[in-house]
């Protein structure tokens, strides 16, 4: 099953070097999920061939311009090839007025139903949840407020070990022994134990997107252990100072985050401008956590289970 993790957009504040504002698209188990959508990334998507009628959920981590004006245009391109499927956009108080103002000025109606969920300041909780996964807010420390988004998979069924399956079984009895339920009668009694027509289910997997922030230990507990985390690398350590001042991380703080919660694995990415070679944020970021990679456009992250 699918747990893949595509960059759109790495840099911070503005476009620069060939890098591109905030975006990425998330697939899990065949689910299409947009986190942030700076300026170019429908380009982005359709460079890299995402369907764009797949993605129904959006979550912007904050209104600064560089995480979601890119949105207006996908909204009218979704618009014009004739999306139907209802949108739904998760974000801090605003954003339903800037698209509304943007609506109403340029006369348009979108073919589709666009639904708001406005997220809370400070908040951890589930926005979204199906029958194969959760997504929950991060809060993180900005200007504004900001969220960061945990993409986390729900306990799997168990797999049916098919060369010890007796012959004869119901599907409903199949579908039992998926969700850890042993073989019975008629009357309750036990005909076949579970763990022995089944193996273990495979292990769930975890994403944690964290965007402009400050470096924030008081997260660490709510993404510990998990298998990748995004996390911000807008400065290296000797503009410290700078990173201060406007609520932003250095790259080695995001590795030491990293080690901190003890995740598997560490991509950063909204990089200065300043930056034209990114190898000194990389070599900063490895000497504290050392399987860390750039988040560059086109990198394809895949989390396996």
């Amino acid at each position: 099953m699918s747990f893949n993790v595509t960059i759109l957009g790495s840099s911070g504040a503005l476009p620069a070097y060939g890098r591109f504002p905030s975006a990425q698209l998330v697939e899990i188990q065949n689910r299409h999920f947009l986190v942030d959508c700076g300026e170019g990334t429908q380009m982005q998507l359709m460079r890299f061939q995402a369907n764009l009628h797949r993605i129904n959920h959006i979550f912007i981590s904050h209104l600064h311009g560089d995480h979601y004006l890119g949105l207006m245009g996908l909204i009218f391109t979704m618009h014009l090839l004739r999306r139907t499927n209802d949108l739904h956009l998760y974000s801090h108080a605003g954003l339903d007025e800037i698209i509304t103002a943007q609506l109403r000025h340029s006369r348009s109606a979108p073919n589709f139903k666009m639904i708001f969920h406005r997220l809370e300041k400070g908040a951890q909780e589930i926005i979204y949840e199906d029958d194969a996964l959760t997504v929950e807010t991060i809060p993180l420390l900005h200007k504004l407020h900001c969220s960061g988004f945990l993409f986390r998979e729900k306990i799997k069924p168990r797999r049916v070990n098919k060369e010890k399956l007796p012959q004869g079984l119901l599907l409903k009895q199949i579908a039992n022994l998926k969700k850890g339920y042993d073989v019975i009668d008629e009357t309750g009694n036990i005909l076949y134990k579970n763990e022995d027509l089944t193996y273990p289910p495979r292990r769930s997997r975890s994403y944690a997107y964290c965007s402009d922030t400050a470096y924030n230990e008081l997260i660490i507990d709510q993404l510990k252990n998990i298998d990748l985390l995004y996390h911000e690398a807008t400065f290296t350590v000797d503009e410290e100072a700078k990173a201060i001042e406007t609520q932003h991380s250095t790259a080695a703080q995001a590795a030491l985050f990293a080690k901190k919660a003890e995740v598997t694995k560490l991509l950063v990415g909204h990089f200065s401008a300043r930056y034209k070679d990114l190898a000194p944020i990389l070599e900063e970021a490895k000497k504290v956590f050392e399987n860390c990679e750039l988040a560059i456009e086109g990198g394809v992250f895949t989390v396996k289970d």
